[in-house]
């Protein structure tokens, strides 16, 4: 059974730039679209008197709208609609329980209340099982970037943790043909920052560098092996990894990044690498939990 792309809309010019992306990608990928709006009946207290069978048409032609500029753009795109009534993020979340990606539009630089969805859509990054895909608007319409560019995955950790993450850089490099940059950030630990096994590991690789790039290629080799079509350029860089990521993603057509959430009394945090990411990249980004 194939799997779906997922896309919110909300009328906004920015959310169907995020569904032109997500009309691309999914025939990129030859699989079917599904569009959501999220719509639930609140009337609101005040003068201005709502109608909730008004409210209801506006939701359906917010999604009529849309389906029909796809369909014109993408003819061979196998499409549905669907408006959910539910709040946004409950809505959207049960809608990628089972999506390949979920695409959201975002309306350039500045805070994460700037997604479309405003606060819900940092709820949404945190809380979702699948790939979150931001795609950033510049005045109404999609940032143009670079066809030919390649696809750049941030790598952290052991094989293990960035398992998914690579997963998915891979599938969208093999997808679009073209090269995917793996990227590995490393700082220098504190004095006391690693333990003397580390220390001796690190050695045996001849240095920190040496021993950090061999961590890399060890969790792209199955990769490797699954996509062998796919031209892999490494990148490992001392320093902070948001920085090194957003320079080697200027040029890119797609961030890959992972996400790690830690909670606090204010919600959850994503981390700051994908933070940074989301804040600062011109090009669409692709948040990943970590298996």
């Amino acid at each position: 059974m194939k799997r779906t792309l997922v896309v919110a809309v909300d009328g906004s010019p920015q959310s169907r730039a995020a569904a032109d992306w997500a009309a691309r990608e999914a025939v990129r990928r030859d699989v079917p679209l599904h569009v959501v709006h999220a719509w639930l009946w609140q009337p609101l207290a005040g003068p201005i008197v709502q109608d909730r069978d008004t409210e209801a048409h506006r939701a359906d032609d917010i999604l009529n709208e849309v389906e029909a500029e796809l369909t014109h753009r993408y003819p061979e795109l196998g499409l549905t609609a669907e408006v959910l009534s539910d709040a946004p993020v409950p809505a959207l979340l049960r809608a990628a329980e089972d999506a390949e990606l979920l695409v959201i539009g975002t309306r350039g630089h500045g805070a994460l209340v700037g997604f479309l969805l405003g606060s819900y859509g940092r709820q949404v990054i945190a809380a979702a099982e699948c790939p979150v895909v931001s795609v950033r608007s510049a005045h109404g319409g999609p940032v143009a970037v670079p066809e030919e560019g390649e696809v750049v995955v941030g790598q952290q950790g052991g094989v293990e943790e960035s398992a998914e993450v690579l997963r998915v850089g891979f599938e969208a490099a093999a997808a679009r043909r073209v090269p995917l940059r793996a990227v590995r950030a490393w700082s220098l630990p504190p004095v006391y920052g690693y333990s003397p096994g580390s220390m001796w590991i690190a050695d045996r690789f001849g240095g920190l560098e040496p021993y950090e790039r061999a961590a890399l290629e060890q969790a792209l080799e199955p990769w490797r092996l699954k996509y062998p079509e796919v031209d892999v350029v490494t990148h490992v860089e001392q320093g902070s990894a948001g920085h090194v990521l957003l320079t080697a993603a200027s040029d890119a057509q797609l961030l890959v990044v992972g996400r790690r959430v830690r909670e606090s009394a204010l919600g959850a945090h994503i981390g700051s690498v994908a933070h940074a990411a989301l804040h600062h990249a011109v090009c669409p980004v692709a948040v990943v939990p970590h298996a």
